[in-house]
């Protein structure tokens, strides 16, 4: 066989007039091979015959288990074919055959309309923030993208819970002045999964009159915008940047984005602050009323006069121990409230197992536990009212009036 220059300069020369005998000779070769060169349409290309090897045995019974079950692992292949050799080898011939039983899954181009949707997600940057207690924790960015403009809004949030999911969708969509139609999420538990949306969501999405979208497994494309927006972080924002705590975090993550929002995105050449109010203009009026979100639950304040909220405690004032009260939290604050009267009101840690105190519940628990202590004064009647009886009313009562034991 010759070469790929060789029979580039065969063409050529038979091109140029030489004859098909001299150019033959000139070159060395045959003048069969000169004539198979200028009638190729292409290069000539080395290929090698298939010989048996040591998979050829497998192939058949591998193809057909492949056939029933397209995704089945390599190693458990092997098991059921009964291969001894070398586990790499067979993956890598596993691995050339396995195209061919998969069903093609084409991804479309989806275009954006204004004010359509907002792609959700949580990111969790690679470094530990630092809390309260002294500890540290990797925590979740709730991350929103309205999706025609690629305006990118995030927060910091200290759980994963429905209630952080539904306050931190809440301060996102207000910094957007707007409500988008959709809101699409992927099978995030404090969402929703399997179609089914979580305890709240559904009075949540029904008071902004949007729609929450939860995206079927394996479909990235109808997220891909807010998932390359998280590996943009991890690359722009993060290197290089320490954090003292969440507040910390969420004060530079701000600053950040309002760079990163002045940007020219690639895919749709414009700048996502020069897009977002024809996005804000499609989108829905935010609502009239107020949204009741965050944690809320009633308990009757024991002795121990502390309430638990997530996975922390916070003192209450002890004059409410033995009655209902009414604990609540958002992002920042904890408050506890009796008949409408606040009781407790604490910012909020986001460390766990912490026990917060207010040093005024204290004094009062003292205060209290010094009454309790002092012994009960009977009290001496001096008027008609005095409830105290006369023994002798019961001998008279009874005929024992006079009578000596």
């Amino acid at each position: 066989m010759i070469s790929v220059e060789d029979w580039a300069l065969i063409r050529r020369l038979v091109a140029d007039g030489v004859p098909r005998r001299q150019v033959a000779r000139q070159l060395g070769i045959g003048r069969a091979t000169v004539d198979r060169a200028v009638a190729s349409d292409r290069p000539p290309k080395y290929e090698r015959r298939p010989v048996p090897t040591a998979f050829t045995p497998f192939e058949a019974r591998v193809r057909a288990i492949l056939a029933e079950h397209p995704e089945m692992p390599a190693t458990v292949i092997a098991e059921r074919v009964g291969w001894t050799g070398s586990i790499t080898w067979f993956r890598d011939n596993v691995r050339r055959l396995r195209p061919g039983y998969r069903r093609p899954d084409p991804a479309d181009r989806l275009v954006w309309e204004a004010g359509d949707a907002a792609q959700c997600d949580l990111w969790f940057p690679p470094k530990r923030i630092p809390l309260e207690d002294g500890s540290s924790a990797l925590l979740p960015v709730l991350v929103m993208v309205a999706a025609h403009s690629r305006f990118i809004t995030g927060r910091m949030l200290p759980t994963r819970r429905t209630e952080d999911l539904l306050l931190g969708s809440w301060e996102l969509i207000g910094r957007l002045g707007r409500v988008p139609r959709r809101l699409i999420w992927d099978n995030e538990p404090g969402i929703g999964r399997g179609g089914r949306l979580a305890a709240g969501v559904a009075a949540f999405t029904g008071t902004l009159a949007t729609k929450v979208v939860q995206l079927p497994p394996n479909d990235p494309e109808s997220k891909g915008i807010v998932e390359r927006r998280n590996g943009f972080f991890e690359t722009s924002f993060m290197p290089g940047r320490s954090f003292t705590s969440p507040a910390d975090f969420n004060t530079q993550f701000d600053q950040w984005l309002s760079r990163a929002n002045a940007r020219i995105v690639r895919t749709i050449k414009a700048r996502p602050v020069d897009l977002i109010e024809a996005d804000r203009a499609r989108m829905l009026a935010l609502p009239p009323v107020p949204l009741l979100l965050g944690w809320r639950h009633r308990v009757r304040l024991g002795r121990d006069y502390y309430v638990r909220l997530d996975a922390s405690d916070y003192s209450v004032d002890p004059t409410a121990i033995g009655r209902m009260v009414e604990v609540s939290a958002d992002l920042d604050r904890v408050r506890a409230r009796l008949d409408g009267r606040v009781v407790a009101d604490h910012a909020r840690v986001w460390a766990r197992g912490a026990t917060v105190t207010d040093p005024a519940h204290k004094r009062i628990a003292q205060a209290l536990r010094e009454q309790a202590r002092q012994p009960r004064v009977a009290a001496t009647a001096t008027n008609a009212d005095d409830l105290t009886r006369d023994l002798a009313d019961y001998d008279r009562a009874f005929g024992l009036s006079g009578e000596v034991a």
